[in-house]
């Protein structure tokens, strides 16, 4: 983020703090726990605490959001579609913030692109045999469209057309 590394932990294992034990964080400082606990083992936990900062305009926050957008829980993609409803709007800040964000970090998106296709191919082709009606495909066309906003050029896609998939 701004020209800094952001090493992300893959998993979390500790068991979430008691309230007595953070009750006194400052509001950056809950963002970072909700941020941390993002990366939980636990895909509820993860989810919970996502849907704590998905909605945040704090640029370190997005490298969670979208480090979430390659994971195979599909409860935590809908719920970053439900966060981050103003992303199709081209004037959105939201939208600004992650254009900027992929743009500066392509092959961090790459990647999750990448991990999209796998979980989708792998978990949850029955249930969406068509690619591009999968949330998490959907997700990424977003992403790629505000990234394509920012840099002024069309970005690189690293995954199927939307429409690839076996016929119902």
């Amino acid at each position: 983020m701004s020209g800094e590394v952001v090493a992300i932990p893959y998993r979390i294992y500790q068991d979430e703090p008691s309230n007595d034990a953070v009750r006194w964080l400052t509001a950056p400082q809950w963002m970072i726990l909700h941020c941390l606990y993002a990366r939980h083992s636990d895909g509820l936990v993860r989810q919970r605490h996502l849907e704590q900062v998905v909605s945040s305009d704090e640029p370190w926050v997005m490298p969670y959001v979208v480090q979430l957008v390659g994971e195979y829980v599909l409860e935590i993609l809908e719920a970053i579609q439900h966060g981050l409803c103003d992303l199709p709007s081209e004037r959105s800040a939201h939208r600004l913030l992650y254009g900027d964000f992929i743009a500066r970090n392509p092959a961090f998106f790459a990647t999750v692109e990448r991990r999209v296709v796998s979980y989708w191919s792998c978990y949850y082709r029955w249930k969406f045999p068509v690619f591009g009606t999968y949330p998490g495909c959907r997700l990424l066309e977003l992403l790629r469209a505000a990234a394509t906003d920012r840099a002024g050029r069309r970005w690189p896609r690293h995954t199927p057309a939307g429409h690839i998939g076996t016929a119902p």
